[in-house]
């Protein structure tokens, strides 16, 4: 699980070659946590797919990445649905 700001995120998935502490900052671009912005481990070298995010509700969060082919370190999730 990523640390956030306020609110709790992970990846989902997890490969066994991963560099485990490389991260990237995921910007949740819609849905109810919009403009947060929450720190994921990459996976083979990329963001991760989907990530969960915890709302303040309690309820959890479901993202995924927006576009495939991003760069930099940030990339941009869009909500699918709560958990």
């Amino acid at each position: 699980m990523a640390e956030t700001l306020g609110h709790r995120g992970s990846s989902e998935a997890r490969a066994s070659g991963e560099d485990v502490g490389t991260t990237i900052t995921a910007v949740l671009d819609d849905g109810p946590l919009r403009g947060e912005r929450i720190q994921a481990h990459v996976v083979q070298g990329r963001p991760p797919s989907t990530i969960d995010a915890r709302a303040d509700d309690g309820s959890t969060c479901r993202y995924c990445l927006a576009r495939w082919t991003q760069s930099g370190p940030s990339a941009m999730y869009t909500f699918l649905y709560r958990v």
